[in-house]
């Protein structure tokens, strides 16, 4: 599938999804959400993807902020709507992929494009990224989830001040608040992506789509994750994936699993 502001490719299991605006900071706009998404549930339902990067294109920019210029002049029930959409069509759908998504972030990621690398799995980022939400300086919010999902990631405090005073903090800042998984220089920063995706693909993509399930359960509103965690527990147990892992482990050998 061909797409106007991003590039999709897969090698080796894994689908690297690069957001190519580089012209404006890779900033999202209504039609790179929708190919970002679009690529995303291509990849998800892609068998032969177990892994899925996202990243921007370039070395300034992961994504620095949404595109101001198409909502500037939306109502009140219009900027719902958008954020309503968005979190649905984008957010939301990658946090819940059963695919596990990293986020390599490249360079500046604020405001939408810190809620998207916080939507992913984790993060790996490269010395030189920025990262904030900056949407009080233009009298608005986060409106792709980011002031629930920061809090979570680094404490309500942190995520306050961050929010509060709409600045950025750097990689290593990043590092320190637990936003980001790892630190790597920009050279590296998709090498290191790759090599911990390599590490997830040694395992069961069906047990591992129930870990993503339960551990999500514990952050949904009305949700009980402990529930959950029995339930995709037992899930597990009528799986071939957990048949030739038992066995494999009995028999002291290399698990080769079907899924």
């Amino acid at each position: 599938m061909k797409f106007n502001h991003i590039l999709s490719e897969t090698s080796d299991h894994i689908t690297t999804i690069t957001i190519n605006r580089p012209t404006k900071l890779n900033a999202l706009n209504k039609e790179t959400t929708q190919e970002l998404h679009l690529a995303f549930k291509n990849a998800e339902g892609d068998s032969g993807t177990k892994v899925i990067i996202i990243t921007g294109s370039g070395e300034k920019a992961f994504v620095a902020g949404a595109d101001i210029s198409e909502f500037a002049h939306f109502s009140v029930s219009e900027a719902e709507n958008l954020a309503s959409e968005g979190q649905a069509l984008l957010f939301d759908f990658i946090a819940n992929l059963s695919t596990p998504v990293i986020a390599a972030i490249n360079g500046f990621a604020l405001g939408g494009g810190l809620e998207l690398a916080m939507a992913a799995h984790f993060r790996v980022a490269c010395d030189h990224a920025k990262m904030g939400l900056p949407e009080v300086s233009l009298g608005v919010i986060p409106g792709y989830g980011g002031t629930q999902r920061l809090p979570q990631l680094v404490g309500k405090g942190r995520a306050m001040e961050m929010i509060m005073t709409a600045g950025m903090i750097d990689a290593s800042t990043a590092f320190n608040y637990g936003l980001v998984n790892h630190v790597t220089s920009q050279e590296d920063l998709l090498v290191l992506s790759r090599k911990i995706a390599s590490k997830i693909m040694r395992n069961s993509s069906v047990a591992i789509a129930s870990a993503i399930i339960a551990v999500n359960a514990g952050y949904m509103e009305g949700q009980n994750g402990y529930d959950e965690e029995i339930r995709q527990f037992g899930k597990c147990f009528g799986t071939a994936d957990f048949r030739e892992g038992t066995t494999a482990f009995i028999e002291k050998r290399k698990a080769d699993f079907p899924g």
